[in-house]
């Protein structure tokens, strides 16, 4: 077997100094493009693979942000992941992610793990966390950041938006539009540990939303196990008119679950937006493509990541002093996107 190619091999080939290689990998904006270059046609010429360990105790920087996210199934984090992982690789970090499945106890238990391998910052989904979690965070003297929601005392620093608004927001487009009888898909609650906060605070805005209206809150159903999906939402309406069969719009808490409760009303003969109106949450691509088209709410899923990436590379090139300053919480806000599930033709979109 061959020796394993060496940092020094690769300065050979590219007729660089090791210390030239060694910026290469790890502060390449400060290197000459056709430097640059040379290096890395040395290295794939070689096959070398830098040793990050050794690199990190040497330098006392691990190269590395991470992540925490509630599910891998949902494409609006897989976005933010995105947008989070490309801001952060062309200052030349890598992203470790992980996924709690919407349960408190695993975050604590992925924080404690990433820790351990000492991140240079971390972003985390949402601003409830156990005591634990918060005290873990607060000691690990790094960036944090809280994302997808504007927790009103942050660990760190937050960028997202307010949920509570967004259940207001479309709850009351949809009274504006005529209708009384407003039902809400909301997250399934029935697993030990698992709770969808940003799905209960979209829940509370759909209840402030109706009491202001002087309107009926009792069409809530919180039905099967999660994360939620076109199943949810299926089974979901299904539940509800068992029970009631006066709903004139439904509101669900993710667009997955909206999907499905369309489907189950084309199954059942039921006409979208004639009988029912149906709105979701996330704006997902199916529901721009079904038929009727979803109306829903539209989050810069993509600007959160790149947004938290942005911060966290400015909090990083900071002094000790500088890091002092006030926690930045940022509201990108939200969009309503009408479309024919709650009447609006597709001219009017």
């Amino acid at each position: 077997m061959p020796p394993k190619p060496t940092m020094r091999d690769v300065a050979r080939i590219a007729g660089v100094s090791t210390m030239t290689v060694s910026r290469v990998l790890a502060q390449p904006a400060i290197v000459a493009e056709a430097t640059r270059d040379r290096v890395h046609e040395a290295i794939a010429k070689l096959g070398y693979v830098p040793d990050m360990i050794a690199s990190s105790l040497s330098s006392q920087k691990s190269g590395f942000i991470a992540a925490i996210v509630p599910t891998l199934n949902n494409i609006n984090f897989a976005q933010t992941a995105e947008g989070l992982s490309d801001t952060l690789k062309m200052a030349g970090f890598q992203l470790l992610i992980g996924y709690t499945n919407y349960q408190l106890d695993e975050e604590e238990s992925l924080v404690k793990t990433m820790l351990a391998r000492r991140p240079e910052g971390i972003v985390l989904t949402g601003g409830h966390h156990t005591k634990a979690t918060q005290q873990l965070l607060l000691a690990a003297d790094i960036p944090v950041i809280e994302i997808w929601d504007l927790p009103k005392q942050p660990i760190g620093h937050a960028i997202g938006f307010s949920n509570l608004d967004v259940g207001m927001a479309m709850t009351s487009r949809l009274i504006e539009r005529g209708h009384r009888r407003i039902a809400f898909l909301g997250p399934p609650e029935s697993e030990p540990g698992f709770r969808d906060f940003r799905g209960d605070e979209r829940l509370e805005g759909y209840h402030r939303a109706l009491k202001q209206a002087d309107l009926p809150t009792d069409l809530v159903i919180r039905h099967g196990s999660g994360p939620v999906s076109f199943t949810h939402g299926a089974e979901s309406l299904t539940a509800l008119l068992e029970h009631r069969k006066d709903v004139d719009a439904v509101f669900a808490v993710s667009d997955l679950s909206a999907v499905g409760a369309v489907m189950e009303c084309q199954r059942r003969g039921i006409k979208v937006p004639d009988d029912v109106a149906i709105a979701g949450f996330g704006d997902f691509e199916i529901g721009s493509h079904i038929i009727p088209s979803l109306t829903t709410v539209h989050i810069d899923c993509i600007g959160i990541g790149e947004r938290a990436g942005q911060l966290l590379l400015d909090l990083l090139s900071r002094t000790s002093i500088e890091s002092a300053d006030e926690h930045q919480v940022i509201d990108l806000g939200f969009e309503l996107v009408e479309r024919e599930s709650t009447g609006m033709s597709a001219q009017q979109t």
